[in-house]
């Protein structure tokens, strides 16, 4: 398709209905003459056609938004736990209890047992689960 016709359509798809936004494409198309043999004689085709696509290429960036989002929630979340980890590490190695580390941080006690527990191993640090008595 011509390149004209398609940002038309583009342009009054974001005003409008899709369908009302590729007849009025066609219409104005073909009174500039861009298109205008292959519009007339295959308009209906053309219209079927061009909302077929269009509803493709809109699904495929909802699909795309979406798994960013997803994405970007799990690098978050991974984001958090290593800095928990991070900080909870540290805490242990000044000898802090699960209880003062709670405390410091703000965080439900079970909340850090947890991930205490869960805790990889660091190469630099106390070993998993390790905790001063």
């Amino acid at each position: 398709m011509n390149l004209i016709f398609v940002e038309r359509v583009r342009n009054y798809a974001n005003m409008t209905e899709l369908n009302e936004a590729v007849e009025k494409a066609v219409d104005e198309c073909i009174q500039e003459g861009v298109l205008a043999d292959f519009l007339l004689k295959n308009r209906t085709e053309a219209i079927e056609m061009c909302i077929l696509e269009y509803d493709e290429e809109r699904e495929i960036k909802l699909i795309r938004k979406a798994e960013y989002e997803d994405g970007r929630e799990a690098g978050l979340l991974e984001g958090t736990k290593k800095l928990l980890n991070s900080q909870i590490r540290k805490k242990i190695a000044k000898g802090k209890t699960a209880v003062q580390i709670a405390q410091e941080l703000e965080m439900d006690l079970s909340v850090i047992e947890d991930a205490i527990r869960d805790l990889p191993a660091d190469p630099d640090g106390p070993t998993s689960g390790s905790l001063p008595r």
